[in-house]
């Protein structure tokens, strides 16, 4: 098991990105919540890793902290919760705020995100519930560096980032409509669009 990768950001396209460690580059999946974290591409990397093996493929996912990847393994625990779902939770919402969801029973804001549907949120709320002590640990830490454009069109990027997360074509054009244009990098753009899919 590759326990976490230290490199250079070679690339970062949400919700893919590539380090170089040591001249060879590893590919990651990873959540909004760790795109938020990350530093200019060209700029020494930490992420906690989780490997995931299928019989068409190895997929490399990457962390920012220990607690989004612990929350990562837990949910894909629970039936009908696989990877894609449990980065798509991520990226819709924070360690905190999923532990509020789960304490409070809202079920309501665990169906927006895209692939939960209510009997798979009412799952999570019963199945997770045990589990959140699992999670119990120190605040969500960040990456060293601060998020950064891409020369690529952030408009772009973000609407292929949205629809790979499960929104839909139509949905993602709507929710970019609703950000203000003073808006300009590819993580912004995607966070103003994942609150206001969360509104």
């Amino acid at each position: 098991m590759i326990g976490f990768l230290r490199g250079r950001l070679a690339a970062k396209q949400p919700p893919s990105l590539t380090v170089d460690v040591g001249g060879v580059g590893y590919d990651l999946e990873a959540p909004m919540s760790t795109f938020y974290g990350l530093p200019a591409v060209g700029t020494e990397v930490t992420l906690r890793t989780h490997l995931v093996v299928r019989e068409d493929a190895h997929i490399l996912y990457g962390f920012g902290t220990e607690r989004e990847r612990s929350l990562f393994r837990e949910l894909i625990k629970v039936s009908g919760v696989g990877p894609r779902i449990a980065l798509a939770i991520l990226s819709g919402v924070s360690v905190d705020d999923f532990h509020r969801c789960i304490e409070s029973e809202d079920v309501a804001t665990l169906v927006r995100v895209p692939g939960v549907g209510r009997k798979t949120a009412e799952r999570l709320v019963i199945e997770m519930r045990d589990r959140l002590k699992v999670l119990a640990g120190p605040p969500p830490g960040s990456l060293p560096g601060a998020p950064a454009g891409t020369p690529a069109s952030p408009q772009s990027e973000a609407f292929s980032a949205l629809v790979s997360l499960g929104y839909k074509p139509a949905e993602v054009t709507r929710l970019l409509q609703k950000v203000e244009p003073s808006v300009t990098s590819t993580e912004e753009l995607i966070r103003h669009a994942l609150r206001a899919a969360a509104g």
